[in-house]
């Protein structure tokens, strides 16, 4: 029997229009929807945070939100941020970069050496994870192991929110929905990079609660991998 991998759990924590878009259109801010969030889903949102010991998301998210991955609107201490940015391309002045939260930003081993060396004088933790591209397993195994990370949510973009279903590395999703529709072919969407032959790829999800959050309604479900007989239990495919 192989070795259970030690890991986070992991939340995929998003909001998304009725046409499962996260933005407007492509380069645009996921804040432009999310300030028509009710404010009880605002709140839902911060709650969660505070609930868990890191939040990730992707580097292109930072260069495009810069937000401060923080928690605000609850009492309760902000999460680890966690960062990948295999080529260490993180703006300098990023607000995940501050002394608001801690921050850890995992790069590759070929991420150029004055780019590491900037996130490295802003005070920050920085792991490489990789020689080629950040291996996300073993970043999830990190943040286990040496950060003492138990639980971890994304706020991630499509192409974050793919590399870790790819890898069979996320547990539940809960969504926000937004009663709009915005459109576009090249609009990001949830999930981003996946291209699969037939239907017994899919990733298979089941539906654990619906409720109201003011006048969002969010749904929750726990992630099921092809070739899985039932839930997601934890633990990483092989």
């Amino acid at each position: 029997m192989a070795e259970r991998k030690e890991r986070p759990h992991v939340l995929m924590m998003s909001e998304i229009t009725v046409d499962g878009k996260l933005t407007l259109k492509r380069g645009a801010s996921s804040k432009i929807l999310m300030k028509y969030m009710d404010h009880a889903t605002e709140i839902l949102l911060h709650r969660t945070r505070a609930d868990y010991d890191a939040i990730m998301v992707g580097s292109n998210t930072i260069r495009i939100d810069n937000s401060f991955l923080t928690v605000r609107l609850v009492e309760g201490k902000s999460p680890l941020r966690v960062i990948p940015s295999s080529m260490a391309d993180i703006p300098p002045d990023a607000n995940v970069l501050g002394p608001d939260a801690p921050t850890v930003v995992a790069v590759c081993g070929k991420a150029p050496q004055d780019r590491v060396r900037a996130i490295r004088e802003r005070g920050v933790h920085l792991v490489v994870a990789g020689d080629d591209h950040v291996d996300l397993p073993l970043l999830m195994q990190t943040l286990y192991r040496e950060f003492g990370v138990r639980k971890l949510m994304i706020e991630g973009g499509p192409t974050l929110n793919w590399h870790m279903l790819h890898h069979r590395l996320v547990d539940e999703i809960r969504l926000i929905h937004l009663p709009f529709i915005v459109g576009g072919a090249d609009t990001p969407s949830l999930v981003g990079g996946m291209h699969i032959e037939n239907e017994a790829e899919m990733i298979r999800l089941t539906l654990k609660n619906h409720y109201l959050c003011g006048t969002n309604l969010v749904t929750e479900y726990d992630v099921c991998y092809p070739g899985e007989g039932g839930v997601h239990a934890g633990e990483p495919g092989e």
